[in-house]
């Protein structure tokens, strides 16, 4: 049993890096567009896919691995850490909600699955369109003060509901879910995602079973 957890273990670590790639090429391949002072880009799209396939905690660190590299590469180093915090919220977030609340898996329908996968994206990417200004403002006032900087935090914040915020939410939310209901079958027909789903139905099953205990 423990070297099948290990194994299990091993195996979501590689593909967890797998997605941090995807992430990166995601940022760094196709260029993201300003737009109001926004950055329209489809690596959020990768941290949601990473989520949805490996859980909150392993798509989370894929997706801030992969975007903070992406960051440093890109001559933006300063805005790595908080890119890491970041993105490890949404795959969190996303996680929790796929995984912890609607608990997806291999049994559940495909009308099950595209309801949930939209409403973990949508969570997920809502909630990093107040969080990322928020912390923004936090780093720039209290970390590393600049006065500028941190303004430009505040005016992001309350403009979370421009046009430029809503369309790069609902454009990674879209390719992540396509992207997820697309690569699902074609993973269980190949004998990755049922090892995968194999692994969090037994976790479930230990934690319910020492609930009753």
């Amino acid at each position: 049993m423990e070297n099948k957890s290990r194994k299990q273990t091993l195996l979501k670590l590689t593909y967890a890096g797998l997605m941090a790639a995807l992430c990166y090429v995601g940022y760094a391949v196709f260029p993201a567009i300003n737009a109001g002072g926004t950055k329209i880009h489809i690596g959020n799209a990768f941290v949601v896919l990473g989520a949805l396939f490996l859980g909150g905690l392993y798509g989370g660190i894929a997706g801030a691995v992969g975007l903070s590299v992406a960051d440093i590469l890109g001559g933006f180093a300063q805005s790595a850490p908080r890119t890491f915090i970041t993105k490890l919220v949404i795959g969190l977030i996303v996680g929790l909600v796929a995984h912890v609340a609607a608990k997806i898996s291999h049994n559940h329908p495909r009308s099950y699955l595209i309801k949930w996968s939209v409403i973990s994206a949508v969570a997920g990417l809502g909630f990093n369109c107040v969080f990322e200004p928020a912390l923004k403002y936090v780093w720039y006032t209290v970390l590393t003060p600049n006065a500028e900087k941190a303004a430009s935090a505040i005016k992001a914040l309350v403009a979370v509901t421009t046009y430029a915020t809503i369309i790069n939410a609902v454009i990674n939310s879209v390719i992540a879910v396509i992207a997820y209901l697309a690569l699902r079958p074609v993973l269980f027909k190949a004998g990755i995602l049922g090892n995968l789903d194999e692994e969090d139905a037994a976790a479930e099953v230990a934690a319910h079973t020492a609930g009753n205990s």
